[in-house]
């Protein structure tokens, strides 16, 4: 059995929530103290890839990457880099996907803070970012780490974004998603049977993780 899959699915959902676990506490903490109506618009747009179908996010990566367009023609012709049918494309992809759910949870974590224990902070002569990041991130790190684990476990999952701007490609491509479609599209449906085990096992890990957070939370 190639475990290639598996890996490689690992790399990308762990990288995309990496990046999103930086981006989306940036996007919640900077939004705190927008205007409600601006903070409703700006929410709208952050949180809009997590009811758009996944296939419309990888049709506008493609749109926006494809080496016949004028950004991907740039990347190839000036940098040699081929973003669209990589793996590196999926890591994009999947953080588009998972950005809402690290955001909304980051976002709901902040906004129950103790602004008193923020006031305290400035009383004692620290300034905005020591009290971010000796403060208010370590009262809110539950939440915020439910938020990278959701992300990660979703990520793992994704199939309709990842699809379409990397394909299947054995070996290089290929994702756990991926993989069960291709195996049952060619009638393996007891390698597929493994690999729809694989995907349980590690979500149901990672929802654990999830719940044990929020049990600790309480």
């Amino acid at each position: 059995m190639d475990w290639y899959p598996l890996l490689n699915s690992i790399r990308i959902s762990l990288i995309a929530a990496v990046i999103t676990f930086f981006v989306g506490i940036g996007a919640a903490y900077a939004l705190r103290n927008v205007r409600p109506w601006l903070k409703a618009i700006v929410d709208c747009f952050l949180t809009l890839p997590l009811v758009l179908p996944p296939t419309v996010v990888g049709f506008f990566l493609l749109m926006s990457l494809s080496p016949k367009r004028p950004l991907g023609a740039f990347l190839l012709n000036r940098f040699g880099i081929r973003v669209i049918m990589t793996w590196p494309a999926s890591i994009l992809a999947v953080a588009i996907v998972t950005f809402p759910l690290m955001y909304r949870t980051a976002r709901g974590a902040f906004e129950s803070f103790d602004k008193g224990l923020a006031d305290a902070g400035y009383s004692l002569g620290l300034n905005k970012r020591q009290v971010f990041w000796h403060i208010m991130l370590p009262c809110c790190k539950k939440g915020v780490l439910a938020g990278f684990v959701l992300a990660f476990a979703r990520g793992l999952g994704e199939y309709g974004a990842t699809s379409m701007v990397s394909g299947y490609t054995p070996g290089r491509t290929a994702t756990v998603s991926t993989t069960v479609y291709q195996l049952w599209r060619e009638g393996n449906d007891a390698l597929a049977y493994k690999w729809v085990l694989v995907n349980i096992l590690i979500s149901f890990i990672s929802l654990y993780t999830l719940s044990y957070l929020e049990k600790k939370d309480h």
